[in-house]
């Protein structure tokens, strides 16, 4: 499954293509593609996902690595539209996991989290067409994804206690 990126002159600026597919997708639909991609417009930055790739959290980590401020995540879901589809529940803690806006288009009501994990809007869970728009502000301080991008870098090796007795023996007393 792909994704394209259209330019507002309607020129194709890119395309990505679902990295993480199902059994079936991969053993009779598609090729798998092998990179993330990522795009800016007006200082934005996105990145793409695509259909389960919503249960692999790596996904989105590399989106955090990549500092997009978005990633645009297009699924048909798991399920029937409902406030507890598990792709949308997934986007919430991904958002703000990796402190990131999370656009959610799915069977689900689609809608937009915010880097706290919550819902800045929704769209209708009725069936008819509907767009969820929000202003993304990137001027706000946010001390998490800083904090989690030092946290990474191997900063708690030189606390580590590798010869403490209690670390060594971890048999059930």
């Amino acid at each position: 499954m792909s994704l394209y990126v259209i330019s507002d002159g309607g020129e194709i600026v890119t395309r990505y293509d679902e990295r993480m597919l199902s059994n079936t997708k991969v053993s009779h639909l598609y090729t798998p593609g092998s990179d993330p991609v990522t795009f800016s417009v007006d200082g934005v930055r996105f990145g793409c996902a695509l259909g389960m790739e919503v249960v692999y959290p790596e996904v989105f980590l590399e989106y955090e690595r990549l500092d997009v401020d978005c990633v645009l995540f297009s699924t048909h879901g798991p399920g029937v539209p409902t406030d507890n589809d598990p792709f949308a529940l997934q986007s919430q803690a991904l958002a703000a996991a990796n402190s990131y806006w999370v656009s959610y288009a799915g069977v689900a009501p689609s809608g937009i989290v915010g880097p706290d994990g919550d819902w800045l809007t929704r769209c209708p869970s009725d069936p008819a067409p509907a767009i969820a728009t929000t202003d993304l502000d990137l001027t706000a301080e946010n001390y998490a994804r800083p904090w989690r991008r030092v946290a990474r870098s191997g900063l708690y090796t030189q606390y580590q206690a590798p010869d403490d007795p209690r670390s060594l023996n971890r048999a059930e007393l």
